[in-house]
């Protein structure tokens, strides 16, 4: 069976979400080949996805960049039970189920730790943070989800940057969702150490997650980590001291893929061609739900090109599996609401997904508008 035959059979539907996303079939191919981790070949191409990471993170010098295993989830625990010393105290700002995440890995490991919560429909209070960090100075670390994929909401990078540098606090952002799509400079923007995952807007496949920082500072947290599998210094130093050799078993497969994916992120014009296509994706959609009476959660001001939420019809005759399914069935898949205080569903626009896609999707959804059973 030709390749082109296994990608229509194994592939019936786009993944219109977040991530995991839908790949280009070069991607997967590069799973069929078996890989050694201690051969030589495999690390020189650890060692260039971590050179190609940082240039994607930043345009000066003395950055480096950690993969780690597991989902993206894993790189943030790692990142704050490694960063944060044992006197260290972390303000999280939370506005969705992610932040809220980081403040339950912080609360599970000890840490000290506060959050100020500004609702998951608005974003963080800058003016409030500030306020916070004159009335408490034992606070040495920030940490925010810059796109918070609860909504779709893109969070105040810039200013929250400000003033972490300002107060001369530790910045640490989960980038997850937008790093590769979202034009990011982690030195202008004073993160210290920022995290995001292979299945996202680089667009590979599930398997491994990355932590980009300075050398300086990465030298800086020897000995602070709470896990051992989770040491995000001592795997940064085997990466250094053995050119790009994990501490335990990679998942070579996905390394691979990953580094195709970079190399096609590059073809198609670096992370502003990118952006520029998921901007039109995203605009795609939101004109054509519009037009069929969909509205969405957030106001455009707030909104990311990563994944939209709108509000739920407000009829008898929907519901959201039946409107899932039908979609499945005609090709696209999409997420459910995650937000508590309305009804709404998520749709992605990451991903090897272009606007002609999207008129598709557009097209698929106003059929199956029609909810109920003949």
């Amino acid at each position: 069976m030709q390749a082109k035959e296994i990608n229509k059979i194994e592939n019936p539907y786009l993944l219109l979400t977040p991530g995991p996303l839908s790949t280009t079939q070069s991607v997967k191919q590069k799973m069929l080949r078996d890989w050694c981790t201690w051969d030589n070949d495999y690390n020189q191409i650890v060692q260039q996805i971590r050179s190609q990471l940082v240039r994607l993170a930043t345009s000066q010098s003395g950055y480096t960049a950690t993969l780690m295993q597991g989902s993206g989830t894993f790189s943030v625990e790692s990142t704050i039970g490694s960063v944060i010393p044992e006197d260290g105290k972390l303000v999280v700002l939370v506005n969705g189920e992610y932040g809220r995440r980081i403040v339950q890995i912080a609360n599970k490991l000890g840490i000290n730790t506060i959050d100020i919560d500004s609702g998951e429909l608005a974003p963080p209070d800058p003016q409030a943070l500030s306020k916070l960090l004159l009335q408490d100075e034992q606070i040495t670390h920030i940490a925010m989800v810059h796109c918070e994929t609860t909504t779709g909401m893109l969070n105040p990078l810039t200013e929250i940057g400000e003033i972490a540098h300002k107060h001369n606090k530790v910045f640490i952002v989960d980038a997850m969702s937008s790093f590769g799509g979202t034009a990011i400079d982690m030195a202008e923007l004073h993160i210290d150490f920022l995290i995001s995952s292979a299945n996202k807007c680089i667009q590979g496949v599930p398997g491994f997650g990355f932590v980009l920082a300075k050398h300086s500072s990465m030298n800086a947290i020897a000995n602070r980590s709470r896990s051992v599998s989770l040491d995000l210094y001592d795997q940064w130093r085997c990466m250094e001291d053995n050119q790009g050799k994990w501490r335990f078993t990679s998942p070579t497969h996905v390394v691979r893929a990953f580094a195709e994916a970079l190399k096609e992120l590059e073809a198609e014009g670096g992370v502003g061609a990118r952006q520029q296509r998921y901007y039109e994706n995203q605009r795609t959609l939101v004109t054509g739900m519009q037009r069929l009476g969909f509205e969405c959660l957030l106001d455009a001001k707030l909104q990311s090109s990563i994944i939209t939420s709108f509000y739920s019809p407000q009829h008898a005759d929907y519901n959201f599996k039946r409107l899932y399914d039908l979609l499945k069935l005609k090709g696209f898949v999409i997420y459910p609401g995650k937000v508590s205080k309305a009804d709404c569903f998520r749709i992605g626009t990451i991903g090897d997904v272009w606007p002609s896609d999207l008129d598709k999707f557009i097209k698929a959804i106003e059929t199956a508008m029609y909810w109920k059973d003949d």
